[in-house]
């Protein structure tokens, strides 16, 4: 599905998501926003390292670093980290914790045919998508691309029917199923040269597009593993080190698959650094992705 190309050039169907790096100024709000609220897992805290995520699985990492200033505003960086939830009764007592919790936070909900998405912005400003995905059986493809759109979602009435007093009490409660992250969104400078980067060369299949602004990709035929878009900050060039999105994890699923794109990405010029178990490669606006394998 999606754009028609070599296998060889493209990534593993089974590619997956990994971890996303938060650089943050202040560690225990931002904590107490992602365990509190979205009610993740504190899994480990060692210094200035924060992970959190759900069933021993990390799904943000975040890195204390009060030295950095904030992004300018129109810069590349993270537009919002998904967190893609098992089930609606998990989605929905993550929705009513943050709710209760940081109302101020929440910006909007909306039904994309394929998945239901509720959207906040974290203290320090980044975006946030907690989402649940329809059944692949119940998605459209029309042309090579999905068909997603963006639909009123009452979110009280979301909450009526799929809240639960046990999830109010517990909405880290194991029975909820589990959250992973579901994808990551990024703000960039220019489409053509995201799909340059990410689709010619990296090796994502392009599932849909919003006209000039906004390109959606992913592998094996997900609605889409990463996008990005020009929203909030066309034109913008190579990042400077400074708050909010540290990495992006690809999770490949074996190490001759990172090696199969290392040899890609180098093979059209790219700078890589290879550790002999992961890949790491910047984007053309230095953001920073890190290719890992599943199997250890």
């Amino acid at each position: 599905m999606g754009t028609m190309t070599n296998a060889a050039d493209l990534l593993a169907p089974d590619t997956a998501m990994g971890a996303v790096t938060l650089r943050v100024g202040d560690l225990d709000r931002m904590i107490a926003y992602y365990r509190d609220a979205v009610a993740l897992d504190l899994i480990s805290h060692v210094g200035d390292i924060a992970v959190l995520g759900r069933g021993g699985v990390p799904a943000l990492i975040l890195q204390h670093a009060p030295e950095l200033k904030n992004p300018e505003p129109r810069s590349a960086g993270l537009f919002h980290t998904a967190i893609l939830f098992d089930t609606e009764a998990a989605l929905a007592a993550s929705v009513y914790s943050v709710a209760t919790r940081f109302p101020q936070s929440f910006t909007g909900s909306s039904d994309h045919l394929v998945s239901k998405a509720f959207y906040f912005t974290d203290p320090e400003g980044n975006g946030v998508e907690l989402y649940w995905d329809r059944d692949r059986t119940e998605w459209s493809w029309a042309h090579g691309q999905i068909e997603m759109s963006t639909l009123f979602l009452d979110p009280n009435v979301f909450l009526q029917e799929h809240l639960s007093q046990e999830s109010v009490d517990d909405p880290r409660a194991p029975a909820l199923g589990g959250a992973a992250i579901g994808h990551v969104h990024l703000s960039v400078g220019d489409v053509p040269q995201a799909r340059d980067f990410y689709v010619d060369k990296l090796g994502f299949e392009v599932t849909t597009t919003f006209g000039p602004s906004a390109l959606f990709v992913s592998a094996g035929g997900y609605h889409h593993h990463m996008a990005m878009n020009v929203w909030n900050s066309q034109g913008a060039g190579r990042r400077q080190q400074t708050l909010g999105l540290g990495q992006v994890e690809i999770v490949l699923p074996h190490a001759d698959d990172i090696a199969a794109v290392d040899d890609r990405l180098r093979h059209h010029g790219l700078q890589t650094a290879n550790d002999g178990r992961t890949v790491t490669v910047a984007d053309p606006w230095d953001n920073t992705l890190l290719l890992r394998p599943a199997s250890a």
